[in-house]
């Protein structure tokens, strides 16, 4: 982990990164810093595995059952946090991308910790749990300061990026099979390879 104080400096991307093609923003948040600020200390990790939602055609997508009460967010403004409970016990969060009304999104599927993680990152529920990420951040302005991406504060190097089929959504169909699934080549941290 990096000293602290290198990162004071992190400011929230601007709305119109979220509000382009779901795949392009899928692709251009890996390597940036996920960061939610708890009790005044920022947890830090790098994001290194994701997938892409589609909308309401994407049959793996929440957004294929259409506007609920559960979807909202998903459908809202880009740059906001669809946050939702599998199993009754794991959080998972994906960022809304596109235009409002879309139903579009990526899901955060892995982290790499940076600063004050010590739990295991593998996984969407397992970061959400690390980052303190919950139903209570549901529709949360990724634009704010308590919990948002940025750029990180130096160069990163440069790496290949895995394009492979999403995880658990058997269920879809055709969907199933498409390269939505992104990760960054040889990363420890991506949940599965």
């Amino acid at each position: 982990m990096q000293p602290v104080n290198k990162f004071l400096s992190l400011c929230a991307l601007p709305r119109q990164f979220y509000a382009r093609d779901t795949i392009t923003v899928a692709k251009a948040l890996l390597g940036k810093y996920l960061v939610h600020v708890v009790d005044g200390q920022a947890r830090i990790g790098r994001i290194v595995e994701n997938e892409a939602y589609l909308g309401p055609l994407d049959l793996a997508a929440h957004a294929s059952k259409g506007l609920t009460k559960r979807t909202r967010a998903m459908f809202g403004p880009p740059g906001h946090a669809y946050i939702y409970l599998i199993y009754g016990m794991h959080h998972c969060m994906n960022v809304v991308t596109e235009p409002e009304g879309s139903g579009t999104g990526v899901l955060l599927r892995a982290v790499e910790p940076i600063a004050n993680l010590s739990d295991n990152t593998r996984g969407p529920g397992r970061l959400c749990k690390a980052l303190g990420i919950d139903l209570t951040l549901y529709g949360h302005d990724f634009c704010s300061d308590t919990l948002y991406i940025a750029n990180a504060p130096d160069e990163q190097p440069a790496f290949t990026i895995i394009e492979r089929p999403r995880i658990g959504v058997d269920y879809a169909g055709e969907w199933a099979a498409k390269p939505l699934r992104f990760y960054i080549e040889g990363n420890p941290y991506v949940s599965r390879r």
